[in-house]
């Protein structure tokens, strides 16, 4: 696989990706700023791709003891390598299905962003690219499902997913038993609709759901929000 070699968090972390397929955008980086971890708690993070989400979680609490489960298995060694080349200890990578992971309910913490493209639409040339961004065997109850049984009680799941697929990922959660539900949109500039939502929920939890403000990506004349700045390049957290 050929690579670049980059950054994250305006270069706190090194970041190798792949040259072609699929390329890492903001939204494992703003995905991970919103995970509630502490030192010394145990996350799960899957389709991980290159590793992004949990390199940007490591650098923000340092101290988790963090798992990736990446399907394909260049991509899995390539986050193994990044997960190196930035010396995070309590980081391992799982070459492996999330479908077919058997929940083990020792994690205080999972997150994702499924790929949720429609499987019947237009599919990108790159094997790798289709994986990482259309639904496949395993639907995006399916990778819940998977989330949640690998939760403790009172575990926290987290997922990004398109605004047009909130109802559905929300149905999923709420059928799992995850509770205190929050939707949390995704703004791109003023006066935009939200493309994508971050939601959150709490495993074996009751409790009303809410629809938080949200999140103002860009400001009207192009720029990144301050708040979004501070995400983005200095690993901020954002509490939902």
């Amino acid at each position: 696989m050929l690579t670049t070699d980059g950054g994250l968090l305006d270069g706190r972390l090194r970041y190798a990706q792949p040259l072609d397929g699929y390329r890492t955008g903001i939204e494992p980086v703003l995905l991970a700023a919103s995970v509630p971890a502490r030192a010394g708690q145990r996350v799960l993070e899957a389709g991980t791709g290159a590793g992004a989400g949990l390199l940007c979680l490591a650098a923000r609490v340092p101290g988790i003891l963090g798992l990736g489960v990446e399907v394909d298995p260049g991509m899995a060694e390539l986050a193994r390598r990044n997960v190196a080349a930035n010396g995070f200890e309590g980081l391992s990578i799982a070459t492996a299905d999330i479908g077919t992971r058997r929940g083990d309910g020792a994690f205080d913490h999972a997150f994702s962003n499924p790929p949720w493209h429609d499987p019947a639409a237009t599919l990108p040339p790159a094997a790798r690219r289709r994986l990482a961004t259309h639904e496949g065997t395993v639907p995006l109850e399916g990778w819940i499902a998977a989330l949640r049984g690998a939760l403790r009680p009172a575990g926290s799941l987290t997922v990004l997913v398109p605004a047009a697929q909130a109802a559905r990922a929300m149905a999923a959660l709420q059928a799992e038993g995850c509770g205190r539900l929050t939707l949390f949109p995704l703004w791109p500039k003023p006066g935009r609709d939200a493309k994508l939502v971050l939601i959150q929920g709490y495993a074996a939890q009751r409790g009303p759901g809410r629809v938080a403000p949200g999140l103002l990506l860009h400001e009207a004349d192009g720029p990144f929000s301050s708040q979004a700045e501070s995400l983005l390049r200095g690993g901020a957290a954002l509490t939902l």
